[in-house]
């Protein structure tokens, strides 16, 4: 039986890939993908999503808008990194059939999981917004969601946006304090410790067979590998949001270790800080399972080979 998931993404250019990644996988029962304000507006992320549903000839998946600012802050963009459309201009003349369904995404979000309690995996490779106002509206989910996987943070080295924060944590921090407070059974945190070692290189997107798949894999994230490269002298490009679909799919692909997480939200230079209690200072029990390492191989040989499928 296929798993029961919901997408949560501000479609950049690697939540595209993480979508693809869902979606060819076939190993999920994708009830709907959810979009928010983050990398882009959230028209353009739905916009996107629905651009990358159709690169995939794939109508029958639901998307579902959701909040279109963080709880309290003003909009942060990523154009820098993502270009102005979102997707590094590589479906920028696409025309589009897919359209988004009615509804709001927090209310998907909560029908979903009450209505097959114990089965909804939720992944969330954007700012946590959606999932915080879903939370406000109904905090009973956290006792019928299966699980919930985002991107976001970094324990132990630099942000990405700040010196101590990474973007989604540090575009709303207030809804990521909401979701790692609100006591899951699990919740899993896949961040910069782990995603910077999962570096998609021009001899991954080779093995890409399907032509159009490649074309967009190679230029929507060249500008991004460029990018990439004048920071970190790296070539190639950190695969955020589809290693944590990756993990959805396979949690023995990342080491993990169980610790008490906040986030800062208060402070004049580290807001949007994942704090992580290594040293068990702190008199909290463990709240989230954090990635320490990552297979970076066995990560790539599954990416190539769904995406061969």
């Amino acid at each position: 039986m296929k798993r029961k998931l919901i997408l949560d993404v501000d479609t950049g250019i690697d939540d595209a890939i993480g979508i693809i990644l869902a979606v060819k996988s076939r190993q999920f029962d994708i009830l709907g993908i959810t979009t928010v304000n983050g990398n882009v507006s959230l028209e353009s992320a739905t916009r996107n999503t629905c651009k990358v549903l159709d690169l995939l000839d794939e109508q029958n998946i639901s998307v579902i808008k959701g909040a279109n600012s963080p709880l309290l802050r003003n909009s942060f963009f990523e154009h820098a990194v993502h270009g102005e459309d979102g997707l590094g201009g590589a479906l920028q003349h696409a025309s589009i059939r897919k359209q988004p369904d009615e509804g709001f995404a927090p209310d998907f979000i909560i029908n979903s999981i009450l209505n097959f309690s114990g089965e909804v995996t939720l992944v969330m490779t954007g700012p946590l917004t959606n999932l915080a106002l879903a939370l406000k509206k109904c905090p009973e989910i956290v006792k019928h969601v299966k699980e919930v996987i985002f991107m976001g943070g970094v324990v132990q080295g630099a942000g990405n946006v700040t010196p101590t924060a990474e973007y989604n944590l540090y575009v709303d921090p207030e809804s990521a304090r909401i979701v790692l407070q609100a006591g899951f059974a699990s919740i899993t945190q896949v961040g910069l410790d782990v995603t910077r070692k999962a570096l998609l290189r021009d001899e991954h997107i080779a093995l890409i067979e399907d032509r159009n798949l490649r074309e967009f894999i190679d230029k929507s994230t060249c500008d991004y590998r460029k990018r990439y490269f004048e920071r970190n002298q790296v070539s190639g490009c950190a695969m955020h949001d589809p290693l944590a679909v990756g993990v959805a799919l396979e949690k023995k692909l990342v080491q993990t270790g169980q610790y008490y997480c906040d986030v800062e939200t208060r402070s004049e230079l580290c807001d949007g800080q994942l704090v992580c209690d290594i040293q068990n200072r702190l008199p909290a029990h463990p709240n989230v399972s954090v990635c320490t390492d990552v297979n970076t191989e066995a990560f790539f040989d599954l990416f190539i080979s769904i995406m061969n499928s």
